[in-house]
């Protein structure tokens, strides 16, 4: 089988997929007429069509990396790993569409509540489609570059719909267009004949991408309060921000072997993992007890429960035991009912202690740190 036949039936494929993929939208958009009104559902479909468009079109235009290897014969069909990876466009443009939607969003929750399922849909299936792609042993390049547009995609569609609801500060579109600016100077440095030197692959890098995928799809979610999910973000996009700075000084030649990079890394971990993260458990301990006793009573759950289920997730992170779950225990329960007075400054920094034991671990003189393996590790590798 020649090659330009496995692109003809790639592309058939894709077109495919295209076709059910707008027929779905179409049926949302019906489904959104019956519930508001002929307007929104035209307006819905307008905004997911581009976006799916964009989806198809960025596919499209990559089909030859459908292959292991630069080197290596393309695959003939997709696989499911890469038809999992087009399904995350289309849960990003399904969301996408209530963008156009602010005011019936308002009007009526519940579509806030469909969108906030779209996009964690997609970022669970971030981690699945590698997961498929390792087991069925069928890893692409374009499975690989698919994944970083989407994501790109995913965090400029759902911190857009995010900041229509007050859910997150302006700032935080920061992190939206930083993957865009980084690409745009790749691609002038390229346009004048400059250098881009190779970045290493980072752990750290792809699970920095991942948290906030994650915080934003538990943002968008109505039960959890503004008071507590915008002061978060400003924790969460924080790291990766810096992280993009350094990579392009990287890419542009500013920090390089000769610079002693590499040591700097290894040191500046070094540190961190073994002084700051546990001299920051020890201030959480402190400051979460200055807290305690500010607990609202007419909070809607218990104050006793509220009491035992704070101090849990405080002393898994004390302890280092599975810190990070215990990271996201105490953020998911402070952003569902904002027991504490936001304002103050002991909640504020217990916030930042918090997130960046969530976004680092728990560091030397822990218990237990399975939760770190699971946010390194290659599922199904």
């Amino acid at each position: 089988m020649t090659e330009s036949t496995d692109q003809h039936k790639l592309r058939a494929e894709l077109a495919r997929l295209m076709f059910a993929g707008m027929v779905a939208l179409v049926l949302a958009a019906c489904l959104l007429s019956v519930l508001t009104r002929t307007s929104n559902a035209m307006l819905y479909l307008l905004g997911s069509t581009a976006i799916w468009l964009l989806v198809w079109q960025q596919t499209r235009t990559r089909l030859d990396l459908n292959r292991a290897a630069d080197t290596a014969p393309p695959y003939p069909v997709l696989g499911w790993a890469n038809r999992m990876t087009i399904g995350r466009g289309w849960l990003i443009a399904a969301t996408g569409g209530f963008l156009l939607l602010s005011d019936a969003v308002e009007a009526q929750p519940a579509l806030l509540w469909t969108a906030a399922a779209l996009y964690s849909l997609a970022a669970i299936l971030d981690r699945v489609d590698g997961f498929v792609a390792r087991r069925t042993r069928q890893t692409t390049l374009l499975g690989a570059r698919l994944d970083t547009l989407f994501d790109a995609l995913g965090l400029l569609v759902a911190p857009l719909l995010a900041l229509q609801h007050g859910k997150i500060h302006s700032s935080y579109l920061l992190v939206s267009v930083a993957y865009y600016l980084f690409v745009l100077g790749i691609r002038m440095r390229e346009k004048h004949h400059r250098t881009v030197y190779p970045l290493a692959p980072s752990l750290l890098r792809r699970s920095l991408a991942g948290f906030q995928m994650g915080y934003i799809a538990v943002v968008l979610w109505p039960p959890f309060e503004a008071e507590v999910t915008v002061p978060a973000g400003f924790g969460f996009m924080f790291p990766l921000l810096v992280g993009f700075l350094v990579d392009w000084l990287v890419v542009s030649g500013r920090l390089t072997s000769q610079h002693g990079v590499s040591h700097w890394f290894r040191y500046l971990h070094d540190i961190t993992q073994r002084w700051l993260l546990p001299a920051l458990r020890t201030a959480l301990v402190l400051t979460a007890a200055m807290t305690a006793f500010q607990l609202d009573p007419a909070a809607p759950w218990s104050p006793l429960l509220i009491n035992t289920l704070l101090g849990l997730g405080v002393a898994m992170m004390a302890l280092g035991l599975a810190g990070r779950a215990g990271a996201i225990m105490v953020l998911m329960l402070l952003a569902w009912t904002v027991p504490l007075p936001v304002m103050s400054a002991t909640f504020v920094i217990s916030l930042v202690i918090i997130t960046a034991i969530l976004l680092l671990g728990c560091g030397r003189f822990s218990l237990w740190q399975a939760d770190d393996d699971w946010v390194n590790r290659q599922d199904g590798a």
